[in-house]
């Protein structure tokens, strides 16, 4: 078994859509862990705020396999991909680590980006994994978030 951390995000009826992918999740994986639940403004654009978690999943699946599945999981809540990358979304959900796996593909790259460049990502990671060690930076996730450069305002944790 593998383990996966995964960012989820939405505000489109984001309590909702959320509370259904976090359903999902668990209906699909014997193991699932959450972060606490944050509600953070829109980036990179205008738009309502999202609300953003972390979840731990034990999975047999292989990270292009967990992929498709979770694009399964997006498009089952309606998520459209032929808008720009910054814009709405129902359900986001994005694999930021996979056991201690460095992968960069056409379709796939881990350790995710924004695990070191956004708040939104980063916080909720922090709070559910903070002794695991990323495996590019060579740091725990708490170190990451200790040290993080950026915007540590506009989180807000939230009761779904």
């Amino acid at each position: 078994m593998s383990i996966a951390y995964l960012g989820l995000g939405s505000n489109i009826d984001a309590e909702k859509n959320i509370a259904s992918g976090i359903r999902a999740l668990r209906e699909a994986f014997d193991k699932v862990e959450i972060s606490p639940v944050y509600q953070t403004p829109s980036f990179g654009f205008e738009g309502e705020d999202f609300i953003n978690l972390a979840a731990r999943v034990e999975t047999g699946m292989g990270p292009l396999q967990l992929k498709q599945f979770l694009n399964g999981l997006e498009d089952d809540h309606g998520r459209s991909r032929d808008v720009p990358k910054y814009s709405d979304r129902t359900l986001d959900v994005d694999i930021l680590l996979f056991d201690d796996l460095y992968l960069l593909s056409p379709v796939l790259k881990i350790p995710r980006d924004e695990i070191l460049t956004a708040v939104h990502v980063l916080k909720p990671l922090a709070d559910l994994a903070p002794g695991l060690l990323h495996p590019s930076a060579r740091k725990t996730i708490a170190e990451i978030w200790d040290a993080f450069a950026g915007q540590k305002t506009g989180l807000q944790v939230i009761e779904l």
